[in-house]
């Protein structure tokens, strides 16, 4: 996903319902109405629910 903020996508389990969601990791949360449309991230993606889960900035680490 090449939106704004958006720093990685992966998938889990919403730990309220037990289903599968796609989790989508962002640096921080900004409210829907100060997004532009296109960085909008769905509430479902191909009739899977989404989440999104704000994480910070990721940074590499050495190995």
């Amino acid at each position: 996903m090449r939106l704004a903020n958006v720093t990685g996508v992966g998938t889990g389990r919403d730990e309220y319902s037990g289903q599968d969601v796609i989790v989508v990791f962002v640096t921080h949360r900004v409210p829907r109405d100060r997004l532009r449309d296109e960085d909008v991230v769905p509430d479902v993606l191909e009739g899977v629910p989404v989440r999104v889960l704000a994480i910070g900035e990721v940074d590499a680490q050495g190995g």
